[in-house]
């Protein structure tokens, strides 16, 4: 069992992500991260109020037996369990990313029905200086460089990281001292990964300390409900119509423009069912801001921008005429 202080550590960080008392899920790999979480919750939380799922991907051949590694473990303690698997394969190209998206899906809805308030993951503070890092290297914004939220809605689901303020190592040994079997995941040292190279990156830069990166990550994060919460109160202020929309940007800076412009687009390509061609909120747009402040009309992801100054109509763009 973890140590009276951890429980009492990680009873506080818990009621900072997900203050409400219910049932509580956990997604548990059976890596050492997650075989640490799975103990403090069992030993902070009230009995019958943690469940716990592990998703075997079938990537991996041993995957198969983790995952009953983890269920076996759980049923000595009373913790219900569950191994959850994706319907299809797992292909494509940039196969983690489908991977993560095949998994919170598969989690999202076991944790709805069964009636859980949140899902927690075991996100670290090292998770959170590799991403901090990764994404700066990238030219990341401010949503970017935020990193790992402590509390995040992912497939319809609440998702909740207690841990981000906790070093890989002390979750390691926490989980060695509760006894917790636990396996290290043979894709976190493979170096095709970008993740893998920062993680040796940050081990061989003693000057970069993961938790300072971290707490930079978290004050981000606040920044960037800040101006989530000015656009949102900008939005109802200054958008006007519906087809065409129009938007009044006057004396905003560019970073609020920015932002009021993606909404614009992804207004506009809902209402008008556009599909083609895809869009994504991370997609590069600073050339249409550019030609917004010149003045000159603009497309993007299928959605037309024509300024008047500091009054941008925005609409379905024309469709090209074929010769």
């Amino acid at each position: 069992m973890p140590s009276p202080a951890a429980i009492d550590r990680f009873r506080a960080d818990l009621a900072r992500v997900a203050p409400g008392k219910g049932r509580l899920a956990l997604a548990v790999s059976g890596g050492p991260d997650s075989m640490a979480l799975l103990a403090l919750a069992h030993a902070a939380l009230p009995a019958g109020t943690v469940i716990a799922a592990t998703v075997d991907h079938r990537l991996r051949p041993a995957a198969a037996d983790e995952a009953a590694m983890v269920a076996r473990h759980c049923a000595a303690f009373g913790i219900p369990h569950a191994i959850l698997a994706p319907s299809e394969p797992i292909a494509g190209a940039s196969i983690q990313a489908r991977a993560r998206e095949a998994r919170y899906a598969l989690l999202s809805d076991w944790a709805r029905e069964h009636g859980a308030d949140a899902l927690a993951t075991a996100h670290h503070a090292d998770d959170q200086a590799e991403t901090f890092v990764m994404r700066a290297a990238r030219g990341s914004g401010v949503a970017g460089l935020s990193g790992v939220r402590g509390r995040a809605v992912i497939a319809g689901f609440p998702v909740v990281r207690p841990l981000l303020g906790w070093r890989r190592a002390e979750l390691r040994a926490i989980a060695a001292a509760a006894g917790a079997p636990f396996v290290d995941d043979p894709s976190n040292a493979d170096p095709r990964h970008d993740r893998t190279r920062f993680r040796e990156l940050l081990a061989a830069t003693p000057a970069l300390d993961p938790l300072a990166l971290a707490q930079s990550a978290a004050a981000l994060a606040e920044a960037e409900e800040a101006l989530a919460w000015n656009v949102e109160r900008l939005w109802a202020e200054r958008a006007r119509g519906d087809s065409p929309l129009i938007l009044d940007v006057t004396g905003l800076p560019r970073e609020l423009r920015r932002r009021l412009a993606r909404r614009a687009i992804a207004e506009t390509r809902t209402r008008h069912a556009i599909t083609a061609p895809a869009w994504n909120e991370a997609a590069n747009i600073e050339p249409l801001l550019d030609s917004l402040e010149a003045e000159t009309r603009a497309t993007q992801a299928g959605v037309m921008l024509t300024p008047r100054g500091d009054r941008w109509t925005i609409a379905k763009a024309p469709s090209r005429r074929s010769h």
